[in-house]
């Protein structure tokens, strides 16, 4: 590993811990947000809770999201330690280092990327 591969590894590691961190932290302080709507209309107005369940379905989706990434984030951590970080998946080239300064979850390299959105 070149002294350039290593400061980029580590500096990778360094925003994608980062990252889970503030994650989980946003998971833990939205958890009131995911309890059940109280369907009872003495207690609360037609509109109130369809406003609750609104909130609560965009608090579902949004915890949809941190999961997906925190997934990501733990495969890109894995390749860290692998010394695989930097190499595409798809074809083994080297992923354009300005790609993973954008993103550093990415897993393949922007001309697979687009293949794969084409459907190749």
């Amino acid at each position: 590993m070149s002294g350039a591969t290593g400061k980029r590894d580590a500096d990778a590691r360094r925003r994608l811990v980062d990252r889970r961190a503030e994650l989980e932290r946003l998971t833990a302080a939205s958890r009131d947000e995911l309890r059940p709507v109280e369907l009872d209309q003495a207690l609360q107005g037609r509109l109130s809770r369809m406003d609750a369940l609104q909130v609560q379905a965009m608090s579902i989706e949004t915890g949809r999201r941190r999961t997906v990434e925190l997934g990501r984030i733990a495969a890109a951590l894995a390749r860290i330690e692998a010394g695989e970080f930097g190499e595409c998946l798809s074809c083994g080239e080297e992923i354009a280092p300005r790609r993973l300064e954008l993103d550093p979850t990415a897993a393949v390299c922007i001309d697979c990327a687009r293949e794969g959105e084409r459907g190749g």
